[in-house]
């Protein structure tokens, strides 16, 4: 299932791994777990934030993925299901005569 995860990266958390050189890293390391579909990073409610989408196959798979996130980075961690337009497409179709 294609689904976006939304982080807040905690402001002393993101300070320090900045200055440790270990910001890249984790970012990296999630990259390359999660093989994004696409990923973006910027500011949002006052801190460092990303929104990253990714085909998650089974929720089992959240806890390897995002631990890190949470230990590494202190981060708040939302995932919601999400669609591209294909998807919808498919979806609203499927809706013909109900």
């Amino acid at each position: 299932m294609r689904v976006m995860l939304r982080a807040h990266i905690d402001t002393q958390a993101g300070n320090e791994a900045t200055r440790a050189g270990t910001l890249p890293q984790a970012m990296k390391k999630l990259m390359e777990k999660i093989k994004p579909e696409a990923a973006y990073f910027g500011p949002s409610e006052g801190v460092r934030s990303c929104w990253i989408v990714f085909d998650m196959q089974d929720s089992a798979e959240m806890p390897p993925l995002l631990e890190g996130l949470f230990m590494e980075l202190n981060a708040e961690i939302e995932i919601s299901p999400v669609m591209n337009a294909e998807d919808l497409a498919r979806g609203l179709s499927q809706m013909q005569g109900a």
